[in-house]
């Protein structure tokens, strides 16, 4: 974890500050180790210092190597507020996108004699590159979550609930190992497939149409995302060709990917596949997302996106069409970019599945 600390301290001076607090729990994990649910990391340009509360002292010791590990009675700011460390004038980043507003005035409050200063992103910009540890874990959580699609195909049929394919997935998760679902997993049938993010409900599964399935694990703090959209019975002429386009549309956007692409120029190869086949209207959302120790990471692969892809990122490609009243179409695998190119880590099947 040194050598994270140490980048993360290496933009101190561009950042004007002095410290930097740490309070949302990946990242916490990120450079401590610490994987608790209640913790906050006070990191100065010599010291770190891990304040959590009593369930975790055991494990907090543990897992925080090299850290001095402090246990609050009550509140943790109140606590970091003993450690003498909050000397005049102090210079302390946090980052404005975690932090609520209300605790940020309140700390504002209590510590009036230090500069509490918002610095989006500091931790997020490090942790975007994946080390080859992270990588690791990443590949494990997409096989868990490959095993487990592949195992449910024999659970989708007429008749089943979407809500029973859901329970599905989060048993099996755990059953291969995950420690969590990355998310309430999506299972969205028929007209139900127009919401992207539609979750499962206890609608039943009908012959002929499609099955819409978004799910991920967490393996070792790291997450898998994946989408697969498979047909219950033959489809519709008009469904196969939907699939078809939102399928070269992926295609084609793994083949462009390399390091140094600008995320926006990504998003228009996918954007414009299916803008050619007169479906832009119906692909509403950004064409994925950085993925690590959050299921929503930069750089953010969209229209609106000034990143550019770097060697170690690891990225969704998720493109979809989505006809209201009538159903959608996504198809999403994990992208681990490299120099040059991209290796793809999601292995299950593309091609239309008709169960």
């Amino acid at each position: 974890m040194n050598h994270r600390l140490h980048k993360l301290r290496s933009q101190f001076p561009h950042l004007g500050i002095d410290a930097f607090l740490v309070t949302n729990p990946p990242h916490l994990r990120y450079v401590s180790n610490f994987s608790g649910s209640s913790g906050i990391g006070f990191i100065t340009k010599t010291l770190t210092v891990l304040i959590t509360d009593g369930r975790y002292t055991t494990q907090a010791r543990r897992q925080a190597k090299g850290w001095s590990v402090r246990i609050a009675p009550d509140s943790l700011f109140e606590e970091l507020g003993k450690t003498n460390l909050l000397r005049k004038g102090l210079r302390i980043g946090f980052d404005g996108n975690v932090l609520p507003y209300s605790l940020c005035l309140s700390l504002k409050k209590r510590f009036p004699w230090v500069q509490f200063l918002s610095k989006i992103g500091s931790v997020e910009r490090i942790a975007a590159v994946k080390e080859p540890t992270e990588v690791r874990k990443i590949r494990r959580a997409v096989a868990i979550t490959d095993k487990v699609f592949d195992e449910i195909l024999g659970v989708i049929r007429p008749g089943v609930t979407e809500l029973d394919i859901a329970a599905e997935i989060s048993y099996r998760h755990r059953k291969h190992g995950a420690e969590a679902d990355a998310f309430e997993s999506i299972v969205a049938s028929g007209p139900r497939g127009a919401l992207p993010h539609g979750h499962a409900s206890s609608r039943k599964i009908r012959n002929r149409e499609f099955v819409t399935l978004d799910f991920g694990c967490v393996y070792e703090g790291y997450y898998s995302d994946f989408t697969r959209t498979v047909s219950v019975g033959k489809p519709s002429q008009e469904w196969k060709s939907i699939y078809q386009i939102v399928l070269d549309a992926q295609r084609k956007a793994i083949d462009a990917a390399a390091t140094g692409m600008a995320a926006r120029d990504l998003d228009a190869v996918a954007r414009n596949h299916i803008r050619k086949m007169g479906y832009d209207e119906y692909f509403n959302h950004s064409l994925g997302h950085g993925l690590g120790m959050q299921i929503h990471e930069p750089p953010r692969i969209s229209t609106r996106s000034s990143a550019r892809l770097q060697s170690g990122n690891v990225i969704t490609i998720e493109p979809g069409i989505y006809i209201p009243h009538s159903g959608g179409v996504r198809i999403e695998d994990d992208v681990l970019v490299t120099n040059g190119s991209c290796e793809v880590l999601t292995t299950s099947e593309k091609e239309l599945l008709i169960l």
